[in-house]
């Protein structure tokens, strides 16, 4: 009998999918970024071939930003403290379909495709998924997760010491070797995002997640459109 309770509950951990599994294509809690922060400027990446797989990414099908409202009234807050400041943000991704990361991980296992290798110059293509450089399940798809920087009020760049998806020690928040300058900008971006109630990652200077995210299990999948 004790044999036949461990091979049920065994049966049953493999067939009920665990929370972190969770795909969803319900996107009623989502709205556009520009429909509440009207001078934000957009770079969408993944629309386009300029990022590291040199090509256009699954479920990209517009130049569109999203995230959840409750991300989005942060974002609203952070933006709102930059304005103040002379300043203005730039999205480059933000809320981005499961089939889209699928996308990335299908490429990394394609030997014959080298990609952008400007993004990963002293990393072979392999290392970017072993090194937790790209991931197989992103907190961009849980949607409250973005990419961004902050330009000049009349769209001139602000030097940040690097470029976005950059795969490198130069993209981490502290790295050494930046000016006094781009150590100021960036500590600039991270503490009107902090402020809002996001929290950064320690090897992307550009990214930036809801603390109290509302879907820490769900995996979106609908399209940018």
């Amino acid at each position: 009998m004790k044999q036949f309770l461990l091979t049920l509950i065994l049966i049953i951990n493999m067939t009920i999918p665990t929370m972190a599994e969770i795909i969803s294509d319900d996107k009623s809690d989502f709205a556009e970024i520009s429909s509440m922060i009207d001078d934000v400027a957009f770079d969408i990446r993944y629309y386009s071939s300029n990022n590291f797989t040199g090509h256009k990414i699954d479920g990209y099908h517009a130049p569109r930003a999203y995230l959840t409202k409750k991300a989005l009234k942060a974002l609203a807050l952070a933006a709102e403290d930059l304005r103040a400041q002379g300043y203005r943000l730039l999205i480059w991704d933000s809320y981005r379909p499961q089939k889209a990361v699928n996308h990335f991980v299908k490429w990394i296992n394609d030997p014959n495709d080298a990609g952008d290798k400007s993004f990963y110059p002293s990393l072979e293509k392999s290392d970017l998924l072993a090194g937790n450089y790209i991931m197989a399940k992103s907190g961009h798809t849980r949607g409250s997760t973005v990419d961004l920087t902050i330009i000049k009020k009349n769209g001139d760049p602000v030097d940040m010491g690097g470029t976005f998806d950059l795969f490198s020690e130069i993209s981490h928040p502290d790295y050494a070797g930046l000016s006094d300058e781009q150590k100021n900008n960036r500590r600039i971006l991270h503490d009107a995002m902090i402020k809002a109630g996001f929290k950064g990652l320690d090897s992307e200077w550009w990214h930036f997640t809801l603390e109290d995210e509302p879907y820490k299990d769900i995996y979106f999948n609908f399209d940018v459109e």
